[in-house]
């Protein structure tokens, strides 16, 4: 009997023990090691030399002595990270996209969930931000295609050719395939444009902000003064004003506008950068 009691208390004792066990190590941004949770960037090509590790969005990663620096062990240890890094390694549980441009604007190369792998040949040596997705967001362009195989071509201020200063956001799937409204609103301007561009605008007076969606073919049914709810489909994708390439540019303005704003040669932006209110309103700037 003795041995039976002392056994079970020895039982307790190691279950106690196990069950008190200290959490998994968490990880810790910024020491030079590429850990689960985290997202990284590598000075070199194929996640070679020196790393940063990051555990959450970075508007801006700085120049002179102040900026972020790859700091582990490698080639390129020390440098800042703005325009040299070459590649990339999502550890996070949602999509990272990266930045031409500070304060998440320009082109983009997006890293879904464990994706690793180098930068786009426009994002690599020229990166500047990066921002983390939000867990139960959709990606931008499935929410305006409800589908999948849609793709940001050109983000905002992302134009590599073009004169001027990209007021949208450019997302393509295919000919003819369904438009839906990101944000519902009241249409305040259709135009179906006859041989030229295209304008459906939507105003949501809770946000006080105009979705102005270019270039599609609008469904004959949809009416000026019609609410539209969010997911509510408005069009087909079309080519409306943007020669042989068919694609949905969308964007968002402040205030109740008609139409969108002037970016082929116009070298001045007129939208704020739609990136936080995108992310704010259930969509992942995702993916490129």
């Amino acid at each position: 009997m003795f041995k039976k009691v002392l056994f079970a208390a020895l039982g307790a004792v190691l279950l106690s023990s196990v069950m008190a066990a200290p959490p998994a190590h968490a990880a810790t941004p910024r020491n030079g090691s590429c850990e689960d949770g985290e997202f990284c960037l590598w000075f070199n090509s194929d996640n070679q030399g020196s790393l940063v590790d990051f555990a959450g969005s970075v508007e801006n990663y700085g120049t002179g002595a102040d900026c972020v620096k790859f700091i582990s062990a490698g080639n390129g240890r020390g440098q800042c990270v703005k325009n040299n890094a070459a590649s990339a390694w999502n550890r996070k549980s949602v999509p990272v996209t990266v930045f031409f441009k500070s304060d998440w604007s320009g082109a983009i190369d997006s890293f879904v969930a464990g994706r690793r792998g180098n930068l786009s040949a426009t994002l690599k040596n020229e990166n500047a931000s990066h921002v983390v997705g939000e867990g139960n967001n959709d990606h931008l362009a499935f929410g305006l295609y409800r589908d999948t195989g849609a793709r940001i071509t050109t983000y905002f201020d992302g134009y590599q050719n073009t004169p001027g200063r990209h007021e949208g956001i450019d997302i393509a799937r295919n000919p003819g395939d369904p438009v839906h409204a990101l944000l519902a609103g009241t249409v305040i301007n259709k135009d179906e444009g006859g041989g030229g561009l295209s304008t459906i605008s939507i105003y949501n007076a809770e946000f006080d902000v105009s979705i102005i969606y270019l270039h599609t073919n609008p469904l004959p049914g949809l009416m000026v003064n019609e609410h539209v709810d969010r997911g509510q489909r408005i069009a087909t994708e079309a080519a409306r004003g943007a020669g042989d390439s068919p694609h949905t540019h969308v964007e968002m303005r402040r205030g109740r506008e008609r139409l969108a704003a002037v970016s082929v040669g116009d070298p001045d932006l007129t939208n704020p950068i739609p990136t936080n209110f995108w992310m704010n309103h259930g969509y992942n700037i995702c993916c490129g």
